[in-house]
């Protein structure tokens, strides 16, 4: 069956797409003249700085009021600087300094160089409360374990970004903080009363609420008691009557990624997940970053076919589309900032380091990179200390084929320096870590997640609450091995 031309602009008017490459292809422009709210930038999409701004001004002749959005957090999740990592610690970093002021100046240093590349939306800050410090997809993206915290830090950044003109996005409600799965590949469960979730996961929401914040993304999980057997993001319970009508909140509601298989795999298809969510109060759709042509006019027609059997009242169709329009406006209406100090990004890291027991000794080490994987929210970025050191070894591992009785061999008489993430996770890192510290003196460089786990025999503990290029920089100094 055709599609309405109304009914379908209707439904582009609730989409963000995305496109592969450093230049829009003709189709990602033809689509924000037929409506399309706009377009998501992944690292691909990046090559340089004048190379975005001029791609977010050709989008922008296309539709003057096209939402650009990105995943900006700052520490471990860039986009801006996915080629070498974020010049700003992530919100570990900032949880554990605990300065407001710090926060958003941070954030406001973030949102202006968004500003300056053209992009309107970010898709931040997280504002999960990280209670699961197994959590494979939050983590160092959290600003704490502690909600009061949270909460704090939340509406510090959203300030931040929203004092120079670009719109956050606060994500991911109710919280995915307490999940051990990771919602790009299956549907993680919160078992967990609602009573629990008011006051662990939800006060950093009401904080934001409270604070302006112009967005809010919900997650791909299941909470048993609020949502039932499927996600939040399909849930009326949760986006309707527990966000919109008890918290108040009056902006625009913002899916994650819906060919995420927490959405997609729950709605059998990213086009039904679409009609879901905005049946559930959603009103912009992020379709994902595999996305071309097709899939846009694929899920505006599923959306168009839901409105007419009845599945999409066409009246919540219509307020979706008219509160992504009142984003963009709000977008066009604020004046941005002056730019912000360059460094700001490296002071705040150096703030954030911990070290625990002595670097008395440990100079001139062999340093042993323990190779780690990434998240696909994180994606391949560089991180560690290899592009700070001032001429000191360097050697990359996979903890699990090391021999450490080799690397201790190649230390000779020095100290090892064995810098990974989340090394409490793995038996390999921590075994290879305690032997190691049986041969030398040892100091670990954790930039994951901080636990409570700590090697036996080391001398030095070092903990960074972030993998960014910032947070490198500040473990190199706090060695003493940094050049420059």
């Amino acid at each position: 069956m055709a599609i309405d031309p109304e009914l379908r602009r209707l439904a582009l008017r609730t989409l963000l797409a995305a496109f592969p490459g450093t230049s829009a292809p003709g189709w990602a422009l033809a689509l924000l003249d037929d409506g399309l709210a706009g377009h998501t930038l992944f690292g691909g999409n990046i090559a340089d700085r004048d190379q975005v701004a001029g791609l977010t001004a050709e989008l922008r002749r296309a539709r003057p009021d096209v939402l650009l959005a990105i995943d900006e957090e700052g520490g471990d999740v860039t986009r801006l600087a996915h080629r070498t990592g974020s010049p700003y610690p992530g919100n570990a970093a900032l949880g554990a300094v605990d300065d407001l002021d710090l926060t958003r100046s941070v954030y406001a240093a973030i949102g202006t160089d968004l500003a300056v590349a053209g992009v309107n939306l970010n898709l931040a800050p997280t504002v999960d409360v990280n209670t699961a410090d197994d959590n494979p997809i939050i983590g160092t993206r959290s600003f704490g374990a502690d909600p009061a915290r949270v909460a704090r830090h939340a509406a510090a950044a959203v300030a931040g970004l929203q004092g120079v003109g670009v719109a956050a996005c606060a994500k991911h409600f109710p919280g995915h903080g307490a999940t051990v799965a990771d919602s790009h590949l299956e549907l993680p469960t919160v078992d967990a009363p609602l009573a629990v979730l008011r006051e662990r996961d939800l006060p950093p929401f009401a904080a934001v609420v409270s604070a302006g914040v112009q967005a809010v993304m919900t997650a791909h999980i299941r909470v048993p008691e609020l949502t039932g057997d499927g996600p939040a993001t399909f849930s009326r319970a949760a986006v309707t009557d527990l966000l919109r009508h008890e918290y108040g909140f009056r902006g625009a509601v913002v899916t994650d990624a819906l060919e995420m298989r927490g959405a997609a795999d729950a709605a059998g298809g990213i086009g039904k997940a679409a009609v879901r969510a905005l049946a559930a109060g959603a009103d912009l759709l992020c379709v994902g970053a595999e996305v071309d042509h097709a899939l846009v006019e694929a899920v505006a027609a599923e959306i168009a076919a839901g409105v007419r059997d009845r599945r999409l009242a066409a009246a919540r169709l219509e307020e979706a589309a008219e509160r992504t329009a009142a984003l963009a406006a709000w977008t066009k209406s604020v004046s941005g900032a002056a730019a912000f100090d360059t460094g700001l990004g490296y002071a705040a890291a150096r703030r954030a380091v911990r070290v625990e027991g002595s670097l008395t000794g440990l100079a001139g080490p062999l340093v042993v990179h323990l190779e780690s994987g990434y998240s696909i929210a994180e994606g391949r970025v560089p991180w560690g200390l290899q592009p700070h050191l001032n001429g000191t070894e360097h050697v990359t591992v996979v903890a699990a084929e090391a021999s450490p009785q080799a690397l201790a061999d190649r230390a000779g008489t020095r100290p090892i320096v064995v810098v990974g993430r989340h090394t409490h996770r793995a038996t390999a890192a921590r075994t290879l870590i305690e032997r190691l510290a049986a041969h030398r003196p040892v100091a670990v460089v954790e930039m994951g997640w901080p636990s409570t786990w700590r090697p036996t025999g080391v001398r030095a503990f070092v903990t960074t609450y972030g993998a960014s290029h910032a947070n490198g920089r500040a473990a190199a100094e706090a060695l003493g091995l940094a050049v420059g």
